[in-house]
């Protein structure tokens, strides 16, 4: 199953550039879903079209053949090919249908507090849930066996690099604290049920809990991480834009969330490069250009030019597309991402972990029993060692051409 991600800084044309990938993916005899991450959506306005939170018809395939109906992961049999549906997700129909029991106890609990309904179920949307949710609800339909490419317009760089790293950053952390509050409940549980009236959980929710974090979080780093599923960078030839970008695809790398493109839009179409009046323009987004393509090598960077107006209805996208992947398949795999890998080394063990354009002075790399964690600016991951490695220390650590190289050593072999 081919999925495809498109983030950056807000404003830059990604859902326009999602929606153009999708038509022209459409049109070019995929069966396509393409679906809004970003809480403020703006898919539907895009496509002209009233969108939900199920895939609704946008571009019916060859014939106006009919296409699934019914909920992800019941195929109908036959996949009818140059169809494309949309959906906003919509993270509360989500929450309910992922973690129905967990929401509903800590509406309880708020509610017994004496706070309002209405502020009650917004306070029982855990920090993070939204994202996670929004995730599950991309592995279902992606899952589901009916498209062979989902698009999806991730909200700006920032949520969405939080959106991607939560399934790896959460699991450690609530599998500890499920193991505390499992053990805490059986002792404590039975006694105060009879003492305080206040909500206690019930089996439900810690089945649902359980679910989500042993079962459903490793299907979601399985997803973010699978070499199918690649994350493209929306930029404009502006200095911030780009150095937003970088930092992202820094942050992509460390977690090994495959990037395979980065889309330089709003370029001076050639016919107005050629004006006097937009020389100097011209002239410096062409140096942005060749900047953007030096800095991000060796990924592919695909240029859209500057509309005359917005790109919104199917003809338009279906123009932009087109003009986007003049040399490309929308769906294809544009570029592999490296990934992390370790070698054998004179006196030990080498650790490569790719992070591009990386400061050294912006890293810290510590040792943590069976883990290597990594600190890039506000990014941390815990990355696992093979478990040969638990009994070698780390004795050096330095940054090569966009790479954390990482030696071990066999405990007292450094001194």
């Amino acid at each position: 199953m081919r999925v495809v991600l498109y983030t950056g800084k807000g404003g830059v044309g990604k859902t326009t550039t999602a929606a153009a990938t999708a038509v022209c993916a459409a049109r070019r005899g995929l069966h396509t879903l393409v679906a809004s991450a970003d809480a403020a959506h703006s898919l539907g306005d895009v496509l002209e079209q009233p969108l939900g939170p199920e895939p609704q018809l946008v571009l019916p395939g060859p014939a106006g053949r009919s296409g699934r109906k019914g909920p992800p992961g019941r195929p109908s049999g036959r996949r009818p090919e140059g169809r494309l549906e949309a959906i906003e997700v919509d993270a509360r129909v989500e929450t309910e249908r992922h973690w129905g029991a967990i929401h509903e106890y800590l509406f309880r609990i708020f509610r017994y507090q004496g706070i309002e309904d209405v502020v009650a179920e917004e306070l029982a949307l855990l920090p993070g849930a939204e994202e996670l949710t929004t995730l599950l609800a991309v592995k279902g339909w992606a899952e589901a066996g009916e498209y062979d490419l989902v698009v999806v317009d991730c909200a700006p760089t920032g949520s969405a690099l939080r959106l991607l790293t939560l399934p790896e950053v959460a699991r450690g952390t609530l599998r500890f604290l499920l193991r505390m509050q499992r053990a805490l409940s059986a002792a404590v549980t039975p006694l105060a049920r009879n003492l305080v009236p206040l909500p206690l959980p019930d089996s439900r929710v810690f089945r649902d809990a359980e679910d989500f974090v042993y079962q459903k979080l490793s299907g979601l780093r399985q997803l973010v991480s699978d070499p199918q599923t690649t994350t493209r960078l929306v930029v404009t030839p502006e200095r911030m834009v780009i150095d937003e970008a970088l930092r992202a695809h820094t942050d992509l790398a460390l977690f090994e969330l495959p990037c395979d493109a980065v889309v330089l839009n709003r370029l001076l179409p050639e016919a107005a490069a050629e004006e006097a009046y937009f020389e100097d323009w011209a002239r410096l987004q062409e140096e942005r250009r060749r900047e953007v393509e030096q800095d991000f090598e060796p990924l592919p960077v695909l240029p859209a030019p500057l509309q005359d107006d917005e790109v919104t209805g199917l003809s338009r996208l279906a123009a932009h597309g087109d003009a986007l992947f003049a040399k490309h398949q929308p769906a294809d795999v544009l570029c592999t991402a490296p990934r992390v890998r370790f070698e054998t080394v004179a006196p030990g063990v080498r650790a490569h972990v790719p992070m591009p354009h990386a400061e050294p002075d912006a890293i810290d790399v510590v040792r943590v029993d069976g883990a290597l964690v990594i600190t890039s600016g506000a990014r941390r991951r815990s990355l696992p060692l093979p478990r040969p490695l638990h009994h070698f220390d780390l004795v050096a650590v330095r940054l090569e051409g966009g790479t954390l190289l990482a030696d071990f050593a066999r405990e007292g072999a450094a001194s």
